[in-house]
């Protein structure tokens, strides 16, 4: 009896080896065929598929763009915040920005200036070279919820650039939070946020909370009385790659294929 399971496991064992040693293994799903973006030619530049909001030129994607001063292919803050005239969801936004020089002011009063995305959710600029704050009001923090990993900020009048992955929050049909927005921030080529989950918006004078809101949201920059200057912003619309599942997993080896249920069982 011993010998005849022995020889029944290792014939299951070697069906297992030859299914594992399988020429290929497919998924099942049929994908559609990813549209070809051509890449900027250098890192900063925007793809083919974006949205520029700021050339250089003008700010006539922006509400109240008008006041600020385009000069010499940079925008600098004054007269008010400025938000895009279109909304966005789930993006990536590439934006530079330059702390006063000389600098002027103090913690919160040094170089301040903010990105929000939706209009609500704030990354911070600041003159974070020159002086200190607290952590979570520096830049690069996501405003009054975590600081940035690390400081990497440039000397003031340098340029500094952001690199946002964005994930918008989701609600239900009754304004129940289904799934928090998540945000990832690349600083002057740094990591500094890696899928952060937020609590809710940014304010200052109250605890994060979410509200309702659409599947999209201006991005706006803020006016906080420092003359902080913008250049080279644009956006891209992100969707993930999409497919149907049109059979099961399976193993091919030659002519041969083997579900992979049969072979994993249903945990794969």
């Amino acid at each position: 009896m011993k010998k005849i399971l022995l020889l029944a496991l290792a014939v299951v064992l070697a069906q297992l080896c030859d299914n594992s040693n399988a020429d290929e293994y497919l998924n099942g799903i049929k994908w559609q065929e990813p549209a070809k973006v051509t890449p900027g030619e250098e890192n900063s530049d925007a793809p083919s598929d974006a949205v520029v909001l700021f050339d250089g030129k003008s700010l006539d994607a922006w509400d109240n763009g008008d006041k600020w001063l385009v000069e010499d292919g940079v925008a600098t803050v004054r007269n008010g915040g400025i938000r895009t005239k279109e909304k966005f969801g789930d993006c990536q936004l590439h934006i530079e920005w330059s702390s006063p020089n000389p600098p002027s002011g103090e913690g919160q009063g040094c170089g301040n200036s903010g990105v929000f995305l939706m209009d609500t959710y704030e990354i911070q600029v600041l003159d974070s070279y020159t002086t200190k704050t607290y952590h979570d009001g520096q830049a690069g923090a996501i405003y009054k919820q975590t600081p940035p990993a690390v400081n990497a900020t440039r000397k003031p009048g340098e340029w500094n650039t952001y690199d946002i992955f964005w994930t918008c929050p989701r609600f239900d049909e009754d304004g129940e939070l289904v799934s928090p927005a998540y945000i990832t921030v690349v600083h002057n080529g740094v990591l500094i946020h890696n899928h952060f989950a937020l609590l809710g918006d940014t304010p200052y004078h109250r605890p994060p909370e979410y509200k309702p809101m659409g599947e999209k949201g201006a991005i706006s920059l803020q006016d906080h009385g420092n003359p902080v200057r913008y250049r080279n912003i644009w956006i891209r619309e992100f969707k993930p790659a999409e497919g149907e599942q049109v059979r099961e997993p399976f193993l091919k080896n030659g002519d041969n294929e083997t579900p992979v249920s049969e072979v994993y069982g249903n945990n794969k």
